[in-house]
Parts: C-alpha cells; sequence; structure tokens
C-alpha cells in the first residue's frame, strides 16, 4: 500500500480509497476540489500500486493497514473517508471498527452484501481474463477500457496496475469484497452518505444502501438514477463534488 499526500498547514484530514483495478489518479478531480479545505491522503490499495509489486490479501488487512498508517503518523481524527466499490467497502470497515474517531463516511457503491459463491468465481475468472489481456495489450480490452471503464486518460496508470497484478490478489480481492459486511451492529455517531447508481451492479449498491438505511438511519441515501457503477465519481465528478460537498457542509464538523 502507498498512500499520496495532499497536505498544507493544519486543516480537517479526508481519506480517498479507490475501487478494484481503478488508480488513485482518479480522485485527481475531488483533490483538486477539495484541497483548500482538506489533508487530504489519497491511498494506493495493495495490488493497486504502480511503482512495485504489492500483493493484496484481505479487505480486512488493507483496513488495518490504513489504520496503522495514521496511527503511527499520531493522526486519530479522519472528518471525511471516502471510498468507490472496493474502496467504500474497506471505508466502512475502518469506520466500523472505531480505531480512528470519522466525523464522515462517504460510500459511492460500496458492495457490503455477499454474493453467491456461483457469481464470485465468474467474476474472478472475467477479472483474470482482463487483467491477463491488458498485459499482453489487447486491442479490444484496450477499447472496452476506455468505452466502459475508466476515461482514457487513467489508462497508462490502469496498465501500470494490470502489468503488476497477480492471479491471486484477483482472488483474494473478489473473494474478499463479496464476502458481505455485518451492518447490523454498528455503534456510531458518525454521519454517513451513500452513493449508488441503478444499472448493472448497482442492484447489490443499492442493497447495501437500504440495509444501512435500516440499521443505521441516519445514512443519507442518494441515487444518480441511469448510472452504472460509480459513474458520477469516476465520469462526471464535478457533480459527484457537489452531492459531496453538500453533505459535508450541513455538518457542523467542516
Amino acid at each position: 500500500m502507498l498512500v499520496h499526500e495532499f497536505v498544507e498547514g493544519n486543516k480537517p484530514n479526508m481519506v480517498l480509497v479507490h475501487g478494484v483495478l481503478t488508480p488513485w489518479q482518479v480522485w485527481i478531480p475531488q483533490i483538486t476540489a477539495f484541497k483548500e479545505y482538506y489533508n487530504i491522503y489519497a491511498i494506493a490499495l495493495n495490488a493497486h500500486t504502480e511503482e512495485t509489486v504489492s500483493e493484496f490479501v484481505s479487505v480486512s488487512a488493507e483496513t488495518e493497514e490504513i489504520i496503522q498508517f495514521f496511527k503511527t503518523r499520531d493522526i486519530d481524527t479522519i472528518d471525511a473517508i471516502c471510498g468507490i466499490s472496493l474502496g467504500g467497502k474497506i471505508a466502512f470497515e475502518i469506520w466500523k471498527s472505531n480505531k480512528l474517531n470519522i466525523h464522515n463516511l462517504i460510500m459511492d457503491g460500496a458492495p457490503l452484501v455477499s454474493c453467491p459463491k456461483f457469481a464470485i468465481n465468474f467474476m474472478i475468472n472475467n477479472y483474470k481474463k482482463i487483467i491477463h489481456k491488458s498485459k499482453a495489450r489487447d486491442k479490444k480490452i484496450i477499447e472496452s477500457f476506455k468505452k466502459n471503464f475508466l476515461p482514457e486518460k487513467y489508462l497508462d496508470s490502469y496498465l501500470k496496475i494490470a502489468d503488476l497484478m497477480t492471479d491471486k490478489s484477483i482472488e483474494n480481492i473478489i473473494n474478499s469484497v463479496f464476502a458481505g459486511s455485518t451492518i447490523n451492529d454498528i455503534n456510531s455517531q458518525s454521519r454517513v452518505l451513500f452513493i449508488h447508481g441503478t444499472k448493472g451492479n448497482e442492484i447489490l449498491s443499492k442493497k447495501a444502501a437500504n440495509l444501512m438505511k435500516k440499521y443505521y438511519p441516519i445514512t443519507e441515501v442518494v441515487c444518480f438514477k441511469g448510472d452504472t457503477h460509480c459513474y458520477k465519481a469516476i465520469y462526471e465528478p464535478e457533480k459527484w463534488v457537489e452531492v459531496v460537498e453538500k453533505f459535508l457542509t450541513k455538518n457542523s464538523h467542516t
């Protein structure tokens, strides 16, 4: 794991955690928008470090490594932690651990619910094929990436991640992220925002959002109708920032 720091002066702390096969650079528009008001820490999860090979073991291992990073810096208060997809689940687990004092939890498309084993196996095989073809610079995969996964400006960073990604990391990521999370025993006074779309696998995100609302009623849910997984955060970040900024400014901590 690597942490990219955008820190200047005495400001509240914001943590940003990316998703599966997604480079940390997808947060650059958000960093630009929020860096005047926050000291920002953008996480590059294990198996997503461009500079060196690293293995993803589990969501719980990533959670603990991030917590320990801040503990070693004598930082125990995070004003806002934001995560998309896999990063949303990790942000949730950090928040739920109560090992850091988190004022605001923002999740977008967080897969907090479990998946059937056959679906998990399908996703593992599919992600392996994508990575293998990306390493081979398969033209169809590259075009699909630019059209359906991330804007072209992130292609070089994605390919650096793909070149270092191992099959074992893919297995660990998918098995861990879709193992489900315990939502019904939350003990916190933090404010929570859950963002999700309505297309494709966003049915899982919607289910997770509904469970959060059920067991943690102060959760605010924003649904972008017609959006695929984390679309606003990645393709229309200015609209995502608008929603998150509105949520944060309602909080007396900011």
